[in-house]
């Protein structure tokens, strides 16, 4: 009997230490990126509104030379971080993780990697209302706002978050590791640039939408993949079975 409640005891103690180092190593970090997108979103759309105000015509310079290939090109661009695209892209990532790696670690990463720069960008959009550019744009305009772009964060969070994934599993394959990071930080840097030259966002929209969707990136990457959230969370991911979470 004494031995029955010292392993449920384990057990609560175990769950309340888990409960506090997902407080302190994901929902904190977070709270504080939260904190600072609003902070930023209110400074460009109040006090510094002159002082960002160039940005129009930066937005304005763009749209006049635009050309139906870029035009084609840049659809294409944007759709890499549509919103359904990203869902779909992510469930299929999280299944095919469980099913290769038999644990859930990759799989939990990926899906709080994505997900929790969508509830930043949520939160800051409700207070925020960044009008977006006065110009002609070529997508139709979401009920968000403009600042942050919720398409360039989205697309840090999962391409990045693919290829964070990818390379600690690509073993000694340097090429491999060169090539995912290449198409990892392209995808993002192609999205943002396509939501700036279709008139959706301003510069600063999707400046921080890179910077929400790198910490957003690094918080679950600390959190899950490299601490002991998960079980053998300090070891090395391909250790094998004793690394399995």
């Amino acid at each position: 009997m004494a031995v029955t409640d010292t392993r449920v005891t384990a057990r609560g103690t175990d769950r309340h230490e888990r409960l506090a180092g997902v407080l302190r190593l994901i929902l904190l970090p977070l709270v504080l990126l939260a904190t600072a997108t609003l902070s930023v979103g209110w400074l460009i759309t109040r006090p510094l509104h002159g002082a960002v105000s160039q940005e129009a015509e930066v937005s304005r310079e763009i749209a006049a030379d635009r050309t139906p290939l870029l035009n084609t090109l840049t659809d294409l661009g944007s759709s890499l971080s549509d919103t359904p695209v990203i869902v779909v892209l992510t469930a299929i990532a999280a299944i095919v993780f469980r099913l290769v790696f038999k644990r859930w670690r990759e799989s939990v990463f990926i899906v709080v990697a994505v997900w929790s720069q969508s509830l930043v960008f949520l939160l800051t959009t409700v207070f925020i209302e960044r009008p977006r550019p006065e110009v002609h744009r070529l997508d139709p305009a979401p009920p968000t706002s403009s600042f942050p772009s919720g398409h360039t964060s989205a697309a840090v969070g999962f391409y990045v978050g693919m290829a964070l994934v990818l390379t600690l599993h690509a073993h000694r394959h340097t090429v491999l590791k060169a090539l995912l990071w290449t198409v990892g930080l392209a995808a993002p840097l192609i999205v943002a640039s396509s939501r700036l030259y279709r008139g959706m966002h301003f510069l600063t929209d999707v400046t921080w939408g890179l910077i929400l969707g790198a910490v957003c990136v690094a918080v679950a990457g600390h959190a899950i993949l490299g601490t002991p959230l998960f079980p053998g969370g300090r070891r090395r991911l391909t250790g094998g079975a004793k690394a399995r979470a």
